[in-house]
């Protein structure tokens, strides 16, 4: 039986490193797999130290929502520095992905937006162009589910600030799993740029858990097949 791992970024919000450790759960319910929950950095265990010593097949899934440094870098890193990297599977980002904006659709109904209402996603961002593209794909597949125009907007990194995206009136959807910083300042700015509705954190929504088994079990069948 393989042992979920996952890896989340990580905060100094203690509630929102809780949310990676909910998911995680969930999926190891779902899947009756074993699981431990990582985190790249600012929370234990962090993900090098858990990779270190893995002791059978290790299923990796990154609750990250978008390529980045993490994933193309220090991920991959520690993996090769484990005592038996062979036995780790390390996923890719978990966006973008349908079952992510429809998660995002009913976070946007229970905060109160209202059916073709325009919406901004707001992601943290990144300087890694590749990032930029998944970000895209994340607003086309929420325009999708909402049934509306999307318009992107991001923190940091490439891309253009919620001030200059939002206007008034409009429902913003947080591209975050769960709050922190990112999630503290996309709300203060939504609002402050005119927002009428700002909808929570996708956090450890059902559809977000069906996706990360899906991602867990595709790797394990993958593995299956190269061994």
């Amino acid at each position: 039986m393989p042992h979920l791992v996952t890896v989340a970024h990580g905060t100094r919000t203690p509630e929102g490193n809780q949310v990676a450790a909910e998911l995680t759960a969930a999926a190891a319910a779902q899947l009756g797999w074993p699981a431990t929950t990582s985190y790249v950095e600012l929370c234990s265990p962090l993900f090098a130290d858990v990779v270190a010593t893995t002791a059978g097949p290790t299923v990796v899934v990154p609750l990250l929502l978008s390529t980045g440094y993490h994933l193309r870098k220090d991920l991959p890193a520690a993996v090769d520095a484990a005592e038996q990297p062979d036995l780790v599977s390390l996923g890719g980002s978990l966006g973008p992905d349908p079952l992510l904006a429809l998660a995002q659709a009913d976070r946007l109904r229970e905060a109160g937006a209202t059916p073709g209402q325009p919406v901004v996603l707001i992601a943290a961002g990144s300087s890694d162009p590749l990032a930029t593209a998944d970000l895209e794909g994340a607003a086309n597949l929420l325009a999708h589910a909402w049934g509306a125009p999307v318009r992107l907007a991001t923190m940091s990194g490439l891309g253009t600030r919620p001030e200059h995206v939002v206007r008034h009136g409009d429902a913003v959807s947080p591209y975050l799993l769960a709050t922190g910083h990112f999630h503290r300042k996309a709300r203060h700015d939504a609002l402050a740029a005119g927002a009428s509705v700002v909808a929570d954190v996708i956090g450890p929504h059902r559809f977000v858990v069906d996706l990360v088994c899906q991602r867990a079990t595709s790797m394990q069948v993958a593995e299956r097949f190269s061994a």
